[in-house]
């Protein structure tokens, strides 16, 4: 079940990727949870909240190593544990205290964390409909089969919708139409789900590039959806604007570490978590976000290449889903911050504080390096 020989043949391209990840974390956390004390210049680089990344990132470690060791075939057995423990996991919410009014988190008793069950919902997803899909290969086209792909996406994504985490149940689409596409899904859910996503890709442009004025259309949008909902397609938001700013004042090379007077101000919200690209690139400019954006460039290639060789239909639809997840995140936290796409909250993957992220990318990166070093078994 599990082996150290396979650790020996993991893709070291995507280990170098992850680690550079972590060290950006580090310096952003670092930077500006500093801004918590009235004196941050003379404060250490390991501060309490970096301290805390970085014993996720040593936890995360374990969890990658225990799952590239393990062999990912076992996986079979587990899915529909994984994914009935994920579903009670996230119903079970709504029984629970809220947290800043949403609920999204349980509150760990005796320790100071919260633990967030979609963020691993979503890799019970990618197992459970894999192991469905490759099961079902011989009727992958017809209605039931069909029918019951569509029920095992929709029951976690309209939980996670009611949370309200509308940017992690917006994750949850787009890698479900990548695994129905590989798992040879019949044709008329994949068109109908690409044609209901390229719609809602081209509303959000009309919106964003100024085409359609959002309190022109305020009143006819709100009799579909909520006054919250619909704010999410401002253009003009400050946490945009400040999100602009903030790259806007780094430059070509950045205030540098530590100097950054807009950010560290307070007038960027979340900083370390939600808006780290941009805080990034004040300290270290255009030339450190075009960094940030090739390491994950490899990063992503990395995880597509496994897909390429797995060895099997079950890998091949696991690595397809993992990869697509991953490059999700990259892309809407990215989007979002520079302007082009609504704020939902996705984290930047390695990089935004915070455990459960850390565990959940760290695991799925770990399945995928479990899939790559049986790559030349038979």
């Amino acid at each position: 079940m599990w082996s150290s020989k396979y650790l020996t043949r993991i893709d070291l391209r995507a280990v170098f990727a992850i680690i550079m990840l972590m060290v950006i974390s580090c310096l952003i956390i670092s930077s500006y949870s500093s801004t918590l004390t009235s004196d941050y210049i003379e404060e250490p680089f390991l501060t309490p909240m970096v301290k805390t990344q970085i014993q996720w990132f040593a936890i995360g470690w374990l969890v990658f190593l225990f799952f590239a060791g393990f062999d990912y075939n076992k996986l079979r057995e587990w899915a529909w544990v994984l994914y009935v423990a994920s579903i009670i996991s996230l119903v079970g919410l709504f029984f629970t205290e809220s947290i800043q009014n949403v609920h999204r988190w349980y509150r760990l008793p005796f320790i100071s964390h919260s633990f967030q069950p979609s963020e691993y919902a979503k890799l019970a997803l990618v197992i459970a409909l894999s192991w469905f899909l490759e099961r079902k290969a011989s009727s992958s086209r017809s209605l039931p089969t069909a029918l019951g792909a569509l029920l095992i996406f929709i029951i976690p994504f309209v939980c996670i919708l009611k949370q309200p985490d509308l940017g992690t149940a917006l994750v949850l689409y787009p890698m479900t139409l990548v695994i129905f596409y590989f798992g040879d899904m019949a044709s008329w859910v994949v068109r109908g789900m690409m044609s209901l996503a390229l719609v809602a890709v081209f509303v959000v442009f009309l919106f964003f590039s100024g085409v359609i004025s959002h309190e022109g259309a305020r009143p006819f949008f709100l009799n579909f959806i909520k006054e919250y909902q619909y704010e999410r397609l401002n253009p003009h938001t400050h946490h945009q604007k400040a999100a602009a700013t903030a790259v806007a004042i780094g430059g070509i090379g950045g205030v540098g570490f530590k100097q950054s007077e807009y950010t560290r101000g307070g007038s960027l919200p979340v900083p370390y978590t939600d808006s780290a690209f941009p805080a990034f690139g004040e300290e270290f400019g255009f030339i450190g976000l075009v960094l940030v954006l090739i390491i994950f460039y490899g990063l992503i290639y990395c995880c597509f290449q496994v897909s390429a060789v797995a060895k099997d239909p079950f890998g091949r639809l696991l690595a397809a889903g993992i990869s697509v997840f991953l490059a999700v995140h990259i892309t809407v936290n990215i989007g979002m911050m520079c302007g082009i796409l609504p704020i939902t909250g996705v984290p930047l993957v390695l990089v935004s504080y915070g455990g459960s992220s850390v565990l959940s990318t760290m695991m799925a990166l770990g399945i995928l390096q479990s899939i790559y070093s049986r790559r030349f078994m038979f």
